[in-house]
């Protein structure tokens, strides 16, 4: 047997037998092609996460939430230039630095989701003058010129009592987007508006027995 002629036919068989495993090896059980170190072509991108998706009561919340917060800052300003107390001017500082930013986040919601942020300050974004805008809690152009007319004492109980029943709409529209809202980040910050605001309302409340 001449082995010199067989040696090169044996070479070529196992090239051969080598190529055909790494072909078969290139597909899966499915049919689908994979190289080593990479991903099949049948895998998809993962669904988004539950909480990452917003549904219209999200839109809703921030729809609403935002005139909402811009009418509180707006009273909050009102009583710092008309000689509040020290105590409900820090109060007002304070709700004017809490609400801000939280406008700024649910704009920035809207605008990501392709939904209309709401212009105008307090019932401006609502249609100005109307109190029958279906958030709880507003105030209507009368109470923000009896507001606006106030000073000292009369100026700390009108805006303490005002404010109650503001910071008390706001907790009814932040427990209804925990119910009904789907977007985590939104219901976080509903859950941070009852926290934060109910804690308010028996601050003023203790502040209007005692002043």
């Amino acid at each position: 047997m001449n082995t010199n002629r067989s040696l090169p036919r044996r070479a070529a068989l196992a090239a051969t037998a080598v190529a055909a495993g790494l072909v078969l090896a290139a597909y899966g059980s499915d049919g689908s092609t994979s190289v080593a170190g990479t991903i099949p072509a049948t895998v998809t991108a993962p669904e988004p996460a539950e909480t990452d998706r917003h549904n219209q009561a999200d839109v809703t919340f921030a729809q609403e939430m935002i005139p909402h917060h811009r009418q509180a800052i707006l009273m909050s300003d009102m009583v710092a230039a008309h000689g509040a107390s020290a105590q409900v001017k820090a109060l007002a500082e304070k709700i004017r630095k809490a609400q801000g930013p939280e406008i700024e986040t649910m704009s920035g919601w809207l605008k990501a989701w392709g939904e209309k942020v709401p212009a105008g300050i307090g019932m401006d974004a609502m249609g100005h003058g109307d109190d029958d805008s279906g958030m709880p809690g507003m105030m209507d152009d009368r109470d923000l010129n009896r507001l606006g007319h106030a000073r000292g004492n009369a100026l700390d109980t009108m805006f303490l009592t005002m404010m109650i029943k503001h910071h008390e709409g706001a907790v009814d529209m932040a427990k209804t987007e925990k119910r009904q809202g789907t977007y985590g980040p939104a219901k976080d910050l509903a859950d941070d508006i009852v926290t934060s605001q109910t804690a308010e309302i028996a601050q003023m409340r203790t502040m209007l027995r005692t002043g």
